[in-house]
């Protein structure tokens, strides 16, 4: 491992006011770096941003609302990210929804896929000059072993032809890694010294979980803890994809244990035939086409 220093650096993290983007945000901030918190409940990430500076006195913690759900909200934080600062060295594309009922968010996207990917594009397009103009710069997209027997079903990404939670949960996460990859291709393409990697957490005992309803955590909430791992642990892959120096960029990063559910982080080879060229490129030029928002590689 050769880990680089982050002191100092400027850090975007979506969803971070708990779970996994919590956890990178306490790291990150102990080691140095100027952590945003981008998060769309601003009284939430208040209150994370506090604990953190409890924990480790003189951490640079920001708070900025993002709601991955709404474009012009989406739109609104690069914006004021980019007059706020004049670099961008890591961005963890993080925040996620899982299994909701059938939901559409402001654009009329279904929320899954609306706000897991097309946020994160929209958000990562927005800010490319900022990450083109700092050099070394790492986009992490969070992905999830629910990806693993997943498609992207373009003829019914809305969900108005039938929806089913947990098949367009797996079609979301599955979409996050495609584009990290293929960002990754496109950067490495244009000559751009910056690297996209994906990765994920295994299954971490988060409150991600409480997503699909309050009603599941009688049950849930004893068999998180029993079988699942910490999210101490579940963040180790998201920090090793921001900051081991070894990476190349196109990498996806997981848990070594079986399954890849619960371990130590290791560069994790996806399914045969997941990184499809022609799917890679027909996501990339539908989330253009949804987003309005196009990527200047040049």
């Amino acid at each position: 491992m050769a880990k680089q220093e982050v002191k100092d650096k400027k850090v975007i993290i979506t969803g971070a006011n708990s779970g996994i983007g919590y956890e990178a945000a306490k790291v990150l901030a102990e080691q140095g770096a100027h952590v945003v918190l981008a998060v769309r409940n601003e009284e939430r990430g208040n209150e994370a941003a506090q604990n953190i500076v409890k924990e480790h006195e003189g951490a640079n913690i920001s708070v900025m609302k993002l709601d991955l759900s709404d474009l012009a909200s989406v739109k609104e934080f690069a914006d004021a990210y980019k007059e706020g600062f004049d670099q961008l060295h890591i961005l963890i594309n993080n925040a996620g929804v899982m299994i909701p009922p059938y939901q559409k968010t402001k654009d009329g996207f279904e929320l899954q896929f609306g706000g897991n990917h097309l946020g994160h594009f929209a958000l990562t397009g927005h800010l490319l000059p900022m990450l083109k103009a700092t050099p070394s710069a790492r986009l992490v997209t969070l992905s999830s072993i629910a990806h693993r027997g997943a498609s992207i079903d373009f003829d019914n990404l809305d969900g108005s032809k039938g929806y089913k939670a947990m098949k367009f949960y797996g079609q979301s996460k599955l979409a996050n890694l495609l584009f990290a990859k293929e960002l990754d291709n496109r950067l490495k393409r244009a000559g751009i010294n910056a690297t996209s990697v994906a990765c994920h957490p295994g299954i971490a005992a988060t409150n991600l979980f409480k997503v699909g309803g309050e009603r599941m955590q009688p049950f849930l909430k004893p068999l998180l803890h029993k079988f699942f791992q910490a999210p101490e642990m579940g963040v180790l892959p998201t920090l090793y994809a921001a900051t081991e120096g070894t990476l190349k960029g196109g990498e996806y990063i997981g848990p070594d244990g079986r399954g890849n559910r619960k371990g130590n982080p290791t560069i994790e080879v996806p399914a045969k035939g997941v990184y499809d060229e022609k799917t890679m490129k027909k996501l990339w030029d539908v989330s253009e086409k949804l987003t309005g928002v196009m990527f200047d590689f040049s």
